[in-house]
């Protein structure tokens, strides 16, 4: 559980974003703090790609402010973001079915000995890090492409974790998984947490959500539309914003109720 007392790793306040004509972000707020998991929900259309996307460097923010550790930043690309901290994980997972696990790890993060590639060392390090995340996974010899669907998901999840961030963004890590597989990949969710990192979790399925969300915030066209505590609120509230069948007023309920905004705990 995050710290209510702690200041958030990543903050975004009022930021918009257009596409030409097509307004996508509204003076969105979001606030992810060390060791929470923040449920990033909504239809589609809400603004979820445009919002992670923005937060990843792909998208550049028209109006408003990013916080990164208490100071504005500029990401100018997904380099920006994943030097600071912040690993994205996306739907694709971006893997390499030819290479073995150990490949897709330190892919483009190799480690060299005088222009040689440290096979010893990056084999080593892949097993600390998978045992260190209780990921089961045959041999880290494997040809990913013979991994299951949950297993290829523990591996990327896994990968985005070498350059050691702070903040990492999951998006729809459960989709076409079966029951085993999804509970496999939300174990790791929770460890993540464990480990004090702030992860922002992207995903359609309210099951999941209150699974493994401290909280869980809500998009509706491209604004938000609620901000809930997850041990405090239910999947019909939650849907409610999503569908806007009680609009901002779900918005004001969860502020009285204990649903928490952006920079609380």
């Amino acid at each position: 559980m995050p710290d209510p007392n702690s200041a958030p790793v990543l903050e975004l306040r009022g930021v918009s974003k257009r596409f030409g004509a097509v307004q996508a972000l509204t003076e969105v707020d979001l606030a992810v703090h060390p060791g929470e998991v923040v449920a990033l929900v909504g239809d589609n259309g809400a603004g979820k790609s445009t919002l992670v996307k923005t937060i990843a460097g792909v998208n550049n923010p028209d109006e408003g402010s990013i916080v990164w550790q208490g100071k504005d930043v500029t990401i100018r690309g997904p380099h920006d973001a994943q030097k600071i901290g912040i690993a994205t994980v996306y739907q694709d997972l971006a893997l390499a079915d030819n290479l073995d696990v150990v490949g897709n790890l330190f892919l483009g993060s190799e480690i060299t000995s005088a222009g040689i590639l440290d096979e010893i060392s990056m084999e080593g390090r892949s097993r600390e890090l998978l045992e260190t995340l209780s990921i089961r996974i045959p041999s880290v010899r494997i040809p990913v492409a013979s991994l299951s669907g949950g297993q290829r998901q523990t591996v990327a999840i896994a990968r985005s974790l070498i350059g050691d961030p702070k903040v990492v963004m999951l998006d729809e890590p459960t989709a076409a998984l079966g029951v085993e597989q999804t509970a496999q990949v939300l174990d790791l969710v929770e460890r993540l947490r464990d480990r004090g990192l702030g992860v922002i979790l992207i995903s359609h399925n309210m099951v999941d959500v209150m699974a493994v969300a401290d909280t869980v915030a809500v998009l509706r066209l491209g604004r938000n539309n609620g901000f809930f505590d997850a041990k405090r609120t239910n999947q019909q509230e939650i849907i409610s914003a999503i569908t806007g069948a009680t609009d901002n007023a779900v918005t004001r309920r969860a502020a009285r109720t204990g649903g928490e905004g952006p920079g609380a705990g």
